[in-house]
């Protein structure tokens, strides 16, 4: 189970205390994370998620607040900090930077149809649309630069296959880095996968864990969410699925002809992130009670991203 702190109760009902919503009913950690520590708390007055923060520097959680707020009254159905009965957002619990969420309604779904994947495509437009205009700075901590420092340090992991397969895209990365970084950028999500968004039956309810959010190219969160939603267990786009998501987002925001270019790179980039990112987790977590993401998953995927068969709709 991924709570990296546990808590007790008597320190947990001292901490929820100043938010004035009653008495601590339940709580209890929740297994699916796999960087920081969540527990669902009901409390007399609702249902809540405690976040501590495992990774990342304290610094950076004023941009996760702020960016929910705004996404929070653009009306889009995310999380945001609650604050206090004093207006304090970012606390402390146990040593890690704490803060409490109101707990969305809708479950995760693991099989994932054309209906599904049209409202991510809708919603993830409307987070960029929301944010394009006033972007609220932040530089990820897994961008090209990253991509291609751990991945030239983790060749020397893997077999002959694996080998050439990275090298052919961090070469491939070098060589469009300008490119891409002149790609239309946004605040995005960076990590809109099944697992962080809820539905009920198909209407999305809810976006998660936005601690992956950045400022970056619009593009690129499109291809993490696309690499996801619309993969078969071979690694293979489903065709109708990735048409419905991508002429959903397309219908509110129409692709550059500068994306479409660079729509294939930027499928294999968004494979490369994850890759290298669940590689990582395999070796620091290996023998560890920690959820840890297969990462053949990628390599399967990137490996089908040689040839692209979803082109951009409408591209300008």
């Amino acid at each position: 189970m991924s709570v990296f702190t546990p808590l007790a109760r008597p320190e947990l009902e001292t901490f929820l205390a100043p938010y004035g919503l009653g008495r601590l009913l339940d709580f209890q950690g929740i297994a699916a994370g796999s960087e920081n520590t969540n527990f669902f708390i009901s409390l007399e007055q609702g249902e809540f998620v405690l976040t501590l923060v495992e990774r990342g520097p304290v610094q950076e959680m004023p941009f996760f607040i702020e960016l929910l707020d705004v996404l929070h009254d653009a009306d889009l159905p995310v999380p945001y900090a609650l604050r206090t009965t004093d207006g304090v957002a970012l606390r402390e619990l146990a040593g890690k930077p704490a803060l409490l969420q109101p707990r969305l309604a809708g479950k995760h779904i693991k099989e994932a149809n054309a209906q599904h994947c049209a409202q991510v495509g809708e919603l993830l437009a409307h987070l960029h649309l929301a944010t394009r205009d006033n972007m609220i700075k932040r530089k990820t901590d897994r961008g090209l630069d990253w991509m291609q420092e751990e991945g030239t340090h983790m060749l020397s992991h893997l077999d002959a296959q694996a080998r050439e397969l990275l090298q052919r895209a961090l070469d491939e990365i070098a060589e469009q880095k300008v490119k891409i970084l002149a790609l239309p950028r946004a605040n995005i999500h960076a990590d809109l996968f099944r697992d962080n968004a809820m539905f009920e039956g198909t209407h999305l309810t809810g976006l998660i864990d936005f601690y992956n959010a950045c400022s970056g190219p619009m593009l690129y969160d499109v291809a993490i969410a696309l690499n996801d939603w619309c993969s078969d267990a071979d690694g293979q786009l489903d065709g109708a699925r990735a048409r419905a998501l991508l002429g959903a987002y397309a219908a509110l925001r129409p692709f550059t002809a500068a994306e479409a270019e660079l729509w294939p790179t930027m499928l294999r980039v968004a494979c490369v992130r994850f890759w290298l990112s669940r590689l990582i987790a395999a070796e620091s977590f290996a023998g560890q009670d920690v959820l840890i993401h297969d990462p053949m998953e990628f390599q399967l995927r990137l490996a089908q991203r040689q040839q692209v068969s979803a082109p951009l709709p409408f591209a300008l």
